[in-house]
């Protein structure tokens, strides 16, 4: 009887689990799958292939950092030209940095991927099913919005700002091909073929890599905020029904339904702190980065426009732009989160309680001190995501803006 009991509850209760697994969960694939930081569902050899992406990823991008850092302090001696490339560093310096986080936290990324899978398996009611989509569908939007704004950036920085800088520089009489990454010259000559084309594919990989890292962890949050979300929901259709018990199993009183309840918001809870520990040190990394690199490239549009660079100016503003919403992302999930957890102690204020037995209106005092310290996702456990913060990374930005221009025009 107790192997027959386990089997039933192991029984997926979504006939339509697969598909919502599918919808919620595929652009997120994609991304996560180019970096390696997707779970293997191969097996044999194929088990290894993350494996090998993570490797080869760590190679070519600790290969373009390191090239472009020394050629920036050993060779570059224009100081305004180290400027233009200190951006560039300082992006992929963070990135490069966000990814071995994510590689430290794979195991913690695995957990919650699972554990959305099983949430899933197990949405009774077709109300809350439809609870788990709106949220499910906001956190996809916000991947996609995310993925086409960075990755038309980096076409347009690969491509079309390369070219137009020129295939051909005058330098002492030599002809030197532009690069995506400067490279230094004390370990090769970088302009002699066939290292140069080596280098350049090494380079656009690097290039795909590191904003792959970004979208990545944006789409991460996105997921596993929204997901929570989404369960915080129906935490609160569940109490709105605690007294009719419409929706819930039959023959259940309510103290059994609040026992569920709570059950079901501590399960929440865990699942929230999980998202803290895998998000700290990438949206850590974020913050400090972006802020940095936000203040240089609208420093790079105001002297893109002073010089009347129309494709500079295109290309640095879609990266602003981009980073911005990561940043602004990143920001409004964590402040729909601490709102949606804040509401679960409003909700018990909110429903017809002098309905209920004076016990279970006693225990409903313990939803309601547990709602006091809601559920918050920190960068490093020393800013909080929420859209003050947001408000606050872009006056820092443009306070760093104002003392480049005091200082150098």
């Amino acid at each position: 009887m107790h192997l027959s009991v386990r089997y039933q509850a192991d029984q997926p209760r979504n006939p339509k689990y697969e598909e919502d697994i599918i919808y919620v969960t595929k652009h997120n694939k994609w991304v996560l799958n180019s970096i390696g930081m997707w779970p293997a569902v191969l097996e044999g050899i194929g088990k290894f292939v993350p494996k090998i992406v993570i490797g080869l990823s760590n190679f070519v991008s600790f290969f373009s950092v390191v090239q472009c850092v020394l050629y920036i302090i050993l060779e570059e001696k224009d100081p305004l030209l180290r400027l233009r490339l200190l951006g560039l560093a300082c992006y992929s310096s963070t990135n490069l940095m966000k990814y071995w986080a994510l590689i430290l936290r794979k195991p913690n990324i695995e957990y919650c991927i699972e554990q959305i899978q099983t949430d899933w398996k197990q949405v009774e009611f077709p109300r809350n099913r439809l609870l788990m989509l709106k949220y499910g569908k906001i956190g996809r939007d916000l991947t996609i919005y995310s993925a086409a704004f960075m990755y038309t950036a980096l076409v347009c920085y690969v491509t079309i700002m390369q070219y137009a800088m020129g295939m051909s520089l005058k330098e002492n009489n030599r002809t030197i091909r532009v690069l995506v990454y400067p490279t230094y010259s004390g370990f090769f000559d970088a302009q002699k073929s066939p290292v140069y084309e080596i280098v350049y594919v090494l380079q656009c990989m690097c290039t795909f890599v590191f904003n792959s890292v970004t979208v990545g962890c944006c789409a991460l949050a996105a997921l596993f905020a929204t997901h929570a979300c989404g369960q915080l929901d129906v935490v609160i259709s569940q109490l709105n029904d605690l007294a009719d018990g419409k929706f819930a199993k039959k023959n259940s009183n309510p103290s059994t339904r609040l026992i569920e309840i709570v059950e079901h918001h501590i399960k929440i809870l865990k699942f929230s702190a999980m998202i803290e520990s895998v998000l700290q040190e990438v949206c850590f990394f974020e913050f400090v980065g972006s802020t940095f690199v936000i203040c240089l490239l609208e420093y790079y549009c105001i002297t893109d426009w002073q010089q009347n660079n129309k494709i500079g100016l295109a290309t640095y503003s879609m990266l602003l732009v981009s980073l911005t919403f990561n940043m602004f992302l990143l920001c409004y999930i964590g402040n729909l989160l601490l709102e949606k957890s804040t509401n679960i102690g409003i909700s018990c204020y909110m429903i017809d309680w002098y309905r209920l037995p004076v016990k279970t209106v006693q225990d409903l005092m313990l939803i309601i001190a547990m709602s006091s310290s809601p559920v918050k996702i920190s960068a490093g456990r020393m800013f909080l995501l929420s859209l003050p913060t947001f408000g606050n990374i872009l006056k820092t930005s443009f306070a760093y803006l104002n003392f480049i221009r005091n200082t150098l025009m």
